[in-house]
This record gives structure tokens, C-alpha cells and sequence, in this order.
């Protein structure tokens, strides 16, 4: 379990096989994270279980699992605004609530959220 600056993301089954998701590649390329904090409020809150994809690749509105150059060992979860040159534009759906590219600048995205498993599960609902 990673936990740094209000966000708590939480492998829920490690392997030798894991991701290194502060570099390297891996073979398991779907994972389970829970999320922490209120970044991501009103699509996703404080405990809410998703499941993440490795190696998909991020569209505008997606919600995603990324890391800082400037945290390295930080990890957040934030919705997709735009592509630039060094990685992507990200923000978190709730303005007051949120350290994100606004603060950071561009991060990197390491995986997609693709579900919402626990407590609702389904999709996310679209950014505003």
C-alpha cells in the first residue's frame, strides 16, 4: 500500500509478476486500486474500488492512474484533459479538493480506470 499526500492507492494482490508502476514493465496488466481522498469527487470517493488497465492508452475525459516528475513516488488518480509534450494535462473533478497539473504541472499516466468495482460498481461517470 502506497500512501502519500491524501491519496492511499492499494495493489490488492501482489505478485512476483507485479507491476513496478514507479518504472519497468510487467505482464499483469490489470489491477485493482482503491482510492482515497476527495481529488475525485462526484465520480469517485473516498473507498471506492476500481480496476485499472497497464499499458492503455489515455483519451481526453479518461480517468487515470498517474505519477509526478515533480512526486515521483506520488500516485493519483485524476481525469485526462489534454496530451502535451511531456506526458498529460490532468485535473481532478473536484477544483477545491485537488493537487493536480494546475499545481504539478504534466504528469505521466500509468494505467486507465476502466471500472468502478466497489461500491457502485459500473462505469465512471463522464467528467464535467
Amino acid at each position: 500500500m502506497i500512501v502519500l499526500a491524501g491519496l492511499t492507492v492499494l495493489f490488492t494482490y501482489p505478485t512476483a509478476r507485479s507491476p513496478n508502476i514507479l518504472g519497468g514493465r510487467s505482464h499483469v496488466r490489470w489491477r485493482r486500486v482503491a482510492v482515497r481522498g476527495p481529488s475525485m469527487s462526484p465520480a469517485l470517493h473516498d473507498g471506492d474500488v476500481v480496476l485499472v488497465r497497464f499499458g492503455a492508452s489515455a483519451q481526453a475525459g479518461d480517468v487515470v492512474l498517474v505519477r509526478w516528475a515533480a512526486r515521483p513516488g506520488q500516485l493519483s488518480v485524476k481525469r485526462a484533459v489534454r496530451a502535451v509534450d511531456d506526458g498529460w494535462w490532468v485535473h481532478g473533478d473536484n477544483p477545491f479538493g485537488s493537487t493536480d497539473s494546475r499545481h504539478l504541472g504534466p504528469a505521466r499516466v500509468v494505467a486507465v480506470v476502466r471500472l468502478r468495482l466497489w461500491p457502485r460498481p459500473g462505469r465512471i461517470r463522464a467528467g464535467r
